[in-house]
């Protein structure tokens, strides 16, 4: 099955993030090892985004708050079981 949004269609994860905020998540994140000076021009660019649309974080905390409504199965947190150590096993291997 395929996901559009708008014209466009989103296959992974960074996708949906990029169509919603509208920019690439880098932009808000950073990425690593970023220069000094490529972290400004970022936060030049992420500021001037912001001036010319001031609703965007609330917009986007909206969006957030939705798809957690929709979703709720998103936080489904299951504990993981730890193996047992098999110590004879392993101690029979050493010798």
């Amino acid at each position: 099955m395929r996901t559009y949004i708008g014209r466009q269609q989103a296959i992974s994860v960074e996708d949906f993030a990029e169509l919603a905020l509208g920019t690439p998540v880098e932009l808000w994140l950073g990425v690593e090892g970023e220069t000094d000076e490529e972290r400004a021009a970022r936060e030049d660019a992420a500021r001037d985004i912001l001036a010319d649309n001031p609703n965007l974080p609330d917009d986007l905390v909206r969006i957030a708050a939705q798809v957690i409504e929709e979703n709720p199965d998103l936080f489904d947190v299951v504990p993981l079981v730890r193996p047992a150590r098999r110590r004879a096993a392993r101690k029979g291997a050493a010798a």
